[in-house]
């Protein structure tokens, strides 16, 4: 099976079953016996596609006479990866692109090949005369397609935030951010693991801001390097190290994770706790904690108790007995589009509106674990001001126990601002979107 083949299965599995793209990827790649220069090219159409699909799909509603609702999916998929090669990828010849692209329609339905040779062949002879809105015409419809961004939700942002800010904002989103890695200090130091990579042939950057974190490049498949067998590294962005270093929690103490899931900063939290203490790992998905379990075996680290429960329901067990709780709360995820690009196409106002009432009912159940002194953290993968700072606005309006604590003392400098909690941005801290609050409940 070729490359381009793989990024279609891909494609139409993220389509079809609403699957997240890494998930998809791994799932198609695994045990897969694929060159890296294959595996790096299906990578760069399938999250190429993801990232663009407004765009490709404005040109192919100008290029056909058929109506886009009433395509077969499998045509849209195979059309997008067309269209994917032949604007973006100088590499690849325009007409291989249409070849194989015909090639792929002909194996998964024979008579659709003809009109996926004449939307691509149009494209080629026309394509100077296909033109999006212009900003002067209608900002928000030609930032949309431009950058491949829901209406919704560039009028959004250009309200909240302005036309430079969005612009950046978008550009930010379509730019494939670095593969970032936690140190896993139980078993190694940052100095011994960097070696250990270059001997595995992988180019490291050293340059961050978080002492435990580094940036990969050429990787290949990374569940192969032995480094990542041997447990001796766990993948997190750079902005999610940052939460377990706000609730800096202490050795021997109680934590509780109420959202725990996937768990990298579940592992990250035993880690600065020197594998001492207790921390309960809780999630409402049995497969999700398997998953903690798993990676937390293979890092060495043997204080995480994975308990399946539901945050939004009150465990009476716990009242006041952690030292320190973390809510990473489910949330839209519109800070992580440079990751999954999909979660851009799936998202609502009126999703942003429900979920903002299920991260206040678990922040206040949460807040009954902690002791007098205790520690609160709250955080999420956003940029929507409703998740982050109005959730924590009507809970303080509704539980005077709790102050808010400066974050800034416990984050390396480059993310330090004048305003007591943090929030990232991808354009502005190269990490992905990101809210952490502190508080303290009063004794």
């Amino acid at each position: 099976m070729n490359a381009r083949k793989y990024a279609y299965k891909i494609l139409l599995d993220i389509e079809q079953n609403q699957a997240f793209s890494n998930i998809a990827v791994n799932k198609a790649l695994k045990g897969e016996e694929i060159s890296p220069v294959d595996r790096r090219l299906i990578r760069e159409i399938v999250y190429g596609v993801l990232e663009n699909k407004i765009y490709l799909d404005f040109i192919i509603s100008k290029l056909s006479k058929t109506k886009m609702n009433k395509m077969d999916m499998k045509v849209i998929i195979i059309l997008r990866i067309g269209l994917y090669q032949i604007i973006f990828l100088d590499k690849i010849p325009a007409f291989a692109a249409v070849s194989e692209s015909v090639n792929i329609m002909k194996k998964i339905n024979p008579r659709a090949a003809g009109f996926v040779n004449g939307i691509l062949r149009n494209y080629l002879r026309n394509k100077e005369k296909i033109q999006i809105p212009s900003l002067q015409e209608n900002l928000e419809m030609h930032l949309s397609i431009q950058y491949s961004h829901p209406l919704w939700l560039v009028t959004k942002w250009l309200k909240e935030f302005g036309q430079d800010f969005t612009i950046k904002l978008l550009k930010a989103n379509n730019e494939t951010p670095k593969l970032s890695i936690r140190v896993n200090t139980l078993k190694t130091t940052r100095e011994k693991l960097i070696k250990t990579l270059h001997a595995e042939g992988v180019e490291v950057d050293e340059n961050t801001n978080v002492e435990e974190c580094l940036y990969l490049d050429h990787v290949g498949n990374i569940e192969e390097l032995k480094a990542y067998q041997d447990g001796l590294f766990q993948i997190q962005d750079e902005s999610s190290m940052l939460v377990g270093l706000v609730l800096d929690p202490k050795d021997k103490e109680v934590i509780v994770d109420v959202c725990a899931a996937p768990g990298g900063k579940t592992t990250h939290i035993a880690q600065i706790m020197n594998n001492e203490g207790k921390i309960i790992a809780r999630d409402i998905y049995p497969h999700k904690l398997n998953l903690i379990q798993q990676n937390a075996k293979k890092l060495g680290i043997k204080i995480i108790k994975v308990q399946e429960f539901d945050a939004q329901k009150i465990d009476t067990d716990l009242i006041q007995k952690a030292d320190k709780v973390l809510v990473d709360a489910p949330c839209s995820g519109l800070g992580i589009i440079r990751r999954k690009p999909e979660l851009k196409y799936n998202k609502t106002l009126d999703h942003i509106q429900q979920i903002t009432k299920i991260q206040l009912d678990i922040l206040k159940n949460a807040s009954q674990y902690v002791k007098k002194d205790g520690i609160l953290v709250y955080s999420t993968c956003t940029i929507e001001k409703e998740e982050n700072i109005e959730v924590i606005k009507k809970f303080i309006e509704s539980d005077e126990q709790f102050e808010i604590i400066d974050v800034n003392p416990y984050i390396p400098k480059k993310f330090r601002a004048e305003e007591k909690m943090l929030q990232l941005y991808p354009h502005i801290h190269n990490t992905d979107g990101f809210f952490i609050c502190k508080l303290r409940k009063k004794s």
